[in-house]
């Protein structure tokens, strides 16, 4: 059994490492997204907070509706980080292409009129890690080589189970091959629980997303192109953020979500500070008529049910961002751990295959000379 197992990690391996190794080295790299766009445009993605309180919605709204007149408002991200801009998703009419604005959430001053949602280093890597740049199909296919993240994890677990009998061990005296075999070993077992985590969360997103489009235009049917606004400009957004934070206890919107179709609502997502590290910001929320502003839906997570809560977690599992910086760290770090295993196991692969040609070749040399008459 373990040979063929051994077989079978080996082929999955050979199969999906180059696709694995964008995937998991992107998604180390986005795990400080927001820093690296910190350093790169700092004066686009950072404010000065100081002691200021935001501006509200409704005046926040009218300034980018008035800068930015042939755009639509799509959906708002509120961070928890003060010094974080305002996050505002635009439609442009005429189009379905979703696009993104930045704006000084204390000032009102738009800091990055709306532009594609690839435009930026982090967001091109951020679409590079969804969907390997092959749009839509991109997330069923980097879903497969999710999955296969996993049985790897799973394989390489069963083939070292006793792992822990010399789990430190790397004799670093012995030749490269010994040597790189007792790494792939230990960083495959250091790496995996982590790993597994990533590929079946990354997987779960991108098929249920996959699945959500085909269910939407499965007959054909084309994105909705913006022709207009398609909520009541007369509703105070201001008005049902308050109101959401009175509709369920300890309620912070972090998104809200507007009209991108028609019959769609306003829904205001958010945080609701439980003990519960895995919960993420934006586990609950709020739905109002996009038209006549009327409350639809309370939905709290601490009332919804045990699987409701699991998948919510799978945020929090998937970024690495339940216990801090720290946790962030310890999924950048072992989330690299596949560029490691690839050089050791490739490397590994390739002098197996060499020695069993060769000793093929000592084979046939020897049937040879045992024909040739005497």
């Amino acid at each position: 059994m373990n040979k063929t197992l051994f077989r079978l990690h080996s082929w999955m391996a050979l199969v999906a490492f180059v696709p694995l190794l964008v995937i998991c080295v992107t998604g180390s790299i986005l795990v400080f997204k927001h820093e690296i766009d910190a350093l790169l445009i700092e004066d686009k993605v950072r404010v000065d907070s100081g002691d200021r309180a935001r501006l509200s919605l409704d005046t926040l709204a009218a300034s980018v509706n008035s800068s930015f007149p042939s755009y639509e408002i799509v959906g708002w991200a509120l961070f928890q980080d003060k010094a974080r801009a305002d996050l505002v998703y635009t439609m442009e009419h005429g189009t379905d292409e979703w696009t993104y604005a930045l704006i000084n959430q204390y000032t009102g001053e738009p800091l990055r009129p709306p532009m594609g949602l690839t435009h930026h280093l982090t967001d091109w890597l951020l679409d590079l890690h969804y969907t390997l740049l092959l749009g839509d199909w991109g997330m069923l296919v980097s879903s497969v080589f999710s999955i296969l993240l996993c049985l790897l994890g799973i394989s390489g677990l069963i083939l070292y189970r006793k792992f822990w009998k010399n789990f430190f061990t790397l004799r670093w005296n012995a030749r490269l091959m010994v040597y790189f075999s007792d790494l792939h070993k230990l960083v495959g077992t250091l790496g995996a629980p982590v790993l597994l985590i990533l590929g079946f969360t990354g997987a779960w997103w991108n098929i249920t997303h996959f699945a959500h489009e085909m269910e939407e235009h499965a007959a054909g049917a084309e994105h909705y192109k913006m022709a207009g606004r398609l909520y009541n400009d007369d509703l105070s957004l201001q008005g049902l953020m308050e109101d959401a934070s009175r509709q369920i206890d300890n309620f912070e919107t972090t998104y809200i979500s507007f009209p991108w179709e028609p019959g769609a609502n306003l829904i205001f997502w958010g945080d609701v500070h439980a003990d519960n590290p895995l919960l993420s910001q934006y586990a609950s929320n709020v739905t109002y008529g996009a038209q006549s502003g009327e409350h639809l839906l309370s939905y709290d997570i601490r009332e919804a049910t045990l699987g409701a809560r699991v998948v919510d977690s799978y945020r929090r599992l998937h970024f690495g961002d339940f216990a801090g910086v720290w946790s962030r760290v310890l999924w950048c770090v072992l989330g690299l751990s596949p560029l490691i295993l690839s050089v050791t196991g490739i490397t590994l692969w390739y002098r197996r295959r060499e020695k069993r040609r060769h000793a093929r070749k000592k084979r046939r040399l020897a049937r040879q000379v045992v024909a040739v008459p005497g």
